[in-house]
């Protein structure tokens, strides 16, 4: 009773502002934060929208009025020296308004690409890049944290997330995310690395349950975001909304503080996703130090748990004192004021450069590019040659100035186009847009865009086209967003109109001599088996960006040679994907059903059973990706780490050795044996002997891009395999741990590559780590 009235009277307590009141920066924090009342405290901990009545108030991700159009803001402590810091979206680019009342000036923002393209470059220079001019652009706004950059797994093709994540493979994820999240603080800003963890689907994603074994969450699902922690120390992490085998994950101590702090080393501050969790006591106790964009109720139920002791002083103290840690490195606290400056211009031929990096040639029939320079008027088809998309839905929106589309980048690089078919699909695009249903939503900016549907080429005379023109270009869009996962029928497989206009086209083009070139503008994997045997060449943009136009063209004349290599494998067939018994099937999910789990979004969480809907098992453990294809033999339409270029590379015999600690180096010689300059990606894979577990047939364990070799040129290639990296987790001990072998190295250009250059290693097995069990049963 005593506690409860000395709690009780700290709160009331009349504020002074003097001189007395310690200041945060000059103070020890611990003096800082005994000055505190509970209320400052929880000011603190709970985000501006927090002492707002009604909880539905705040547009989602859209929460600061420091910043117009930026996600959310954490509240001021005046007397304390303590300033509103400033959190915004997104993976792709900073997502603030664009335009403010009271002044002409604008406020746009560069729309990077997104994070698969990003992955695809397989250049963690280059991301890097990236995120330094991402940063400067945050600063520049007075923005303190970028939250972003997401590195949840591509466990299934059809999660409508996927383009804001990097792999289906944790090494290769976990590195182009720190190499992001290192461009980006080198501003002196911060990031907040997401959705920590397995927020692997959209659908339900507030109270979807992932039921799964520790070893599969460890080395899949949790790998990638250990890597970027130890390699990047981002400033934050953002919780994901779905529970981890009963438990949400903001509520769940053995994720938050003994993972992430306690084995990894995380130094940071840890927020939940916008209205994430159920239970803040529970949060606060499992070390969420940071509620967005805050609810009164939350306030209340931290208040109440305080004054009846259920909740300790000390928990509340540990959590504020991580906020104020964070506080102290930002920009607003340091006294930086934003000059809504920043160098557009050159940011826009870094997001041009990475595009042009990170896409993916499938095909190329007889060299069909580079383009002949012969060809100098096309005929373009498909209505996203003439409306680009440059990025998915949602938190990874950006509002951005223009968008180069195809036509424009193709115009760029000085190609006529056919001007009565542009005229034609100029007409027909707004009018079918405006025939498209509107939604009502709140979530209507978030939820997956609904593309229009092909135009009816029957009235055209195609022969006519083709005679006129020298080659066509096809372009095929595909997009997602948060909410909603990617229909089998129109999304991951094409339309009937999609593959009717190709198959029209190239007949047509191909009866006249002419060449077809297809631009797959996708947001990531679709069915190909069907219709790529048509078109001379296929090219992944993916959602490139506002320079996409440009960046596709680039490749399309020859001024780049392709180098981007696939984050994930494309299966012949979405039969094949190995999870597809456990993961939603979009298509049979009704309108109702996405309205309901949406109504969850700011009340209580639903509890239920549904297959898929409530309840996802990772049944397929650690075989996601190429991991379960090259394990079973299943054969693919295209592998994980495949890509085409204009010229060819030559490997040495690679030369690997094995040092004290048991840690593998190898050397490789690369010569660009073609007659264009271009750059590899050097992987190396490691088959593991597997008699002490089931292992799959080989994990990718190092990578590496050459730089720009020009023809006849050489550069040699070093990759180190740490020892610890061959260790897999072994749940009856809690252990990770190497087995005693003969471990396969190989050198391959893919994960499917049959005739890689291999070398074999003899390794002593040891424990490497031992931690204590966690996600297993239901944590409160």
């Amino acid at each position: 009773m005593l506690k409860t009235i000395i709690i009780s009277a700290l709160t009331l307590m009349p504020i002074c502002v003097n001189a007395q009141n310690p200041q945060l920066g000059k103070d020890p924090i611990e003096k800082v934060i005994n000055a505190m009342t509970l209320d400052e405290k929880l000011n603190l901990l709970i985000g501006s929208e927090g002492n707002v009545k009604n909880e539905n108030s705040a547009t989602i991700g859209n929460s600061s009025v420091l910043v117009p159009g930026a996600a959310g803001q954490l509240n001021a402590i005046p007397r304390l020296g303590i300033p509103n810091t400033v959190l915004a979206d997104g993976p792709a680019g900073l997502r603030i308004q664009p335009k403010r009342a009271g002044t002409d000036k604008t406020f746009y923002c560069t729309h990077f690409p997104i994070e698969t393209v990003m992955s695809s470059t397989w250049n963690t220079e280059l991301v890097k890049m990236v995120g330094t001019a991402m940063g400067d652009e945050v600063k520049h706004y007075g923005v303190d944290v970028l939250l972003a950059p997401a590195t949840n797994i591509h466990r299934n093709p059809l999660n409508g997330r996927n383009f804001e994540y990097y792999s289906e493979d944790p090494l290769l994820a976990g590195k182009i995310c720190a190499a992001m999240i290192n461009g980006v603080q080198s501003n002196g800003v911060g990031t907040s690395m997401k959705h920590f963890a397995l927020n692997n689907q959209e659908t339900n994603r507030t109270s979807n349950n992932v039921i799964g074994s520790p070893r599969t969450f460890r080395e899949i699902y949790l790998k990638p975001f250990e890597i970027a922690v130890k390699e990047s120390q981002p400033w934050t992490v953002m919780t994901s909304y779905n529970k981890i085998n009963g438990t949400y994950a903001s509520e769940r101590a053995d994720l938050v503080t003994e993972i992430l702090r306690h084995e990894w080393g995380f130094k940071g501050m840890v927020m939940t996703d916008w209205y994430g969790g159920q239970h803040a006591v529970w949060q606060m106790e499992a070390g969420n130090d940071l509620l967005m964009p805050g609810k009164l109720s939350q306030r209340e139920e931290l208040r109440k748990a305080v004054l009846n002791g259920t909740l300790s002083m000390e928990t509340i103290d540990r959590n504020v004192k991580k906020v104020l840690e964070y506080i102290l490195k930002s920009p607003h606290f340091k006294g930086y004021v934003a000059d809504n400056n920043p160098d557009l211009k050159a940011h826009a031929q870094v997001t041009r450069n990475a595009a042009l990096e990170g896409m993916v040639l499938l095909k190329n029939s007889k060299n069909a590019l580079p383009l002949n320079t012969n060809i100098k008027k096309l005929a373009a088809f498909g209505f996203t040659s003439y409306d680009f998309i440059a990025g998915g839905t949602g938190s990874g929106d950006v509002n951005h100035a223009y968008v180069v589309s195809l036509i424009d980048g193709l115009k760029n690089a000085g190609f006529t186009m056919d001007g009565d078919l542009q005229q034609a699909y100029e007409k027909y695009i707004p009018e079918a847009k405006a025939q498209m249903p509107k939604s009502t939503s709140q979530f209507a900016a978030f939820l997956p865009k609904k593309l229009i549907s092909e135009m009816d080429l029957s009235n055209m005379n195609l022969s006519d086209i083709a005679k006129t023109n020298d080659a066509a270009v096809i372009t095929i869009g595909k997009t997602s967003g948060e909410f909603g996962d990617r229909n089998i029928k129109d999304n991951f497989n094409l339309t009937t109109a999609e593959k009717k206009m190709i198959s029209d086209v190239t007949t047509s083009f191909h009866k006249a001599g002419k060449k077809v070139i297809a631009i797959l503008n996708v947001c990531g994997v679709v069915e190909t088996q069907s219709w790529i045997n048509q078109p001379d060449a296929v090219l992944i943009s993916w959602l490139p960006g506002q320079e996409g136009g440009n960046s596709v063209a680039d490749i399309l004349v020859g001024k780049e040679s392709p180098s981007g290599r696939l984050p994930m494998t494309w299966p012949v067939s979405y039969n094949d994907v190995p999870n597809k018994d456990d993961f939603p099937i979009p298509d049979n999910i009704s309108e109702d059903q996405l309205m309901e789990s949406l109504k969850g979004f700011f009340d209580k969480r639903t509890e239920g059973v549904r297959k898929n809907f409530d309840v996802t098992t990772y049944n397929e453990g650690i075989y996601v990706g190429y991991r379960y294809y090259t394990t079973k033999n299943v054969p693919v339409s295209y592998p994980f780490g495949y890509g085409m270029s204009y010229t060819s590379f030559s490997y040495s015999k690679p030369v690997v050795t094995k040092d004290a600690n048991g840690d593998i180096n190898v050397s490789v010689e690369v010569k660009n044996t073609g007659k264009v300059a271009g750059k590899e990606v050097v992987q190396v894979y490691v088959s593991a002997p597997g008699k002490d577990m089931d292992k799959p047939a080989r994990e990718l364990k190092g990578f590496a891009k050459t730089s720009k070799l020009n023809a006849g040129e050489s550069q040699r290639v070093d990759i180190t395999i740490p020892y610890n990296s061959l260790a897999s987790f072994n749940e009856q001990g809690s252990c990770w741990q190497v087995e005693s072998g003969l471990y396969k190295v190989m050198v391959a250009k893919n994960a499917a590559d049959v005739k890689p250059l291999i070398a074999t290693v003899n390794e002593e097995g040891k424990i490497t780590e031992n931690v204590r069990p966690c996600l297993t049963a239901e944590q409160k």
